[in-house]
């Protein structure tokens, strides 16, 4: 059996939570998966670099400024576009009430808005939206290691609004009332919010382990769009903490999901090129070539991409 180190996140979307629920990947291809939780993608880009990963499920910035910084990884699979939403307390207006996208964020003037740690997809999508309508310097980032803490700092006041993953916003609205200002398409249309990201000594040395994984992880991706409740389930109770409601709530905010590598998925990827560099998260552009190893998963997924069809009415 083949011994696999996989980083993976807390967000209940990811196909983790399927694989971790289930017996698929010990019985069905003998990979023995050694699971570690990691904060943010930044951290794990760590790990990468100190060579204690195989496998990440990650957003698609952190993997990139990696790549810039000699990391020898690359993404093989996609997974979910369109996972990072703004969301605030009562009192903030959402973008049908105020009818653009520079008008909700200006409500955020003077005001703090908590993010993943920088160079998280969700620290970069604000970062970028803030500086396109010329608010950078009016609106206040604050970056939080954990997710949870925004959620804490949200009901304590030190910030205005949270930017982060759907189960954020989740969370947000069922312990504080919380609303989605800023749904997922309006903040970035197509964004990678995560992918499979893995080493090229992987690539080079167990291809055949590395297909496996990604069969299964595009049948779990399968799962979440045909059988979502059957797939909320099963994360629920790898989870522990919420329910299947929750899981299924999470997984109707955003339903892009698929394995593969789509034109808008890579796309969207290098277009925030452009913004890491001008940042300083990046010192040069980078090639989809310089990203992406797509012969894997085209193997697996020949077929349309899944992204624009969600499957079963959650």
């Amino acid at each position: 059996m083949k011994k696999v180190r996989i980083g993976h996140l807390s967000t209940s979307y990811h196909t983790s939570f399927i694989l971790m629920g289930t017996d698929w990947i010990e019985k069905r291809v003998s990979i023995e998966a050694e699971w570690r939780l990691f904060p943010t993608g930044p951290k794990m880009i760590e790990a990468f670099a100190k060579n204690e990963l195989d496998i990440g499920y990650i957003g698609l910035p952190p993997a990139m400024i990696g790549i810039d910084r000699g990391i020898p990884i690359k993404c093989v699979a996609g997974g979910h576009m369109e996972g990072t939403v703004l969301t605030a307390k009562k009192g903030f207006e959402t973008l049908e009430e105020l009818g653009g996208t520079k008008e909700t964020l200006s409500q955020f003037k003077g005001k703090v808005i908590g993010a993943p740690s920088k160079g998280s997809i969700h620290d970069v999508i604000i970062r970028d939206l803030l500086d396109k309508f010329g608010l950078q310097q009016e609106v206040v980032i604050k970056n939080f290691e954990w997710a949870d803490q925004i959620l804490e700092a949200m009901d304590d006041g030190e910030v205005d609004g949270g930017v982060g993953t759907p189960p954020l916003a989740v969370l947000a609205s069922r312990l504080f009332g919380a609303k989605v200002i800023l749904p997922p398409h309006e903040l970035w249309p197509h964004n990678p919010s995560y992918g499979i990201v893995t080493t090229i000594l992987m690539i080079r040395s167990s291809a055949q382990t590395l297909e496996d994984f990604l069969r299964l992880h595009e049948e779990a991706c399968n799962l979440i769009r045909r059988h979502p409740k059957k797939a909320a389930e099963i994360a629920a109770k790898v989870l522990g903490l919420v329910d299947e409601d929750f899981v299924l709530e999470v997984y109707g905010i955003s339903r892009k999901y698929c394995a593969s590598l789509s034109k808008e998925y890579i796309n969207s990827t290098l277009a925030f090129a452009p913004f890491l560099q001008k940042a300083g998260y990046i010192s040069k552009s980078l090639s989809a070539d310089d990203i992406f190893q797509k012969d894997f998963i085209e193997k697996i997924h020949p077929e349309k991409p899944h992204y624009d069809d969600p499957g079963a009415q959650i």
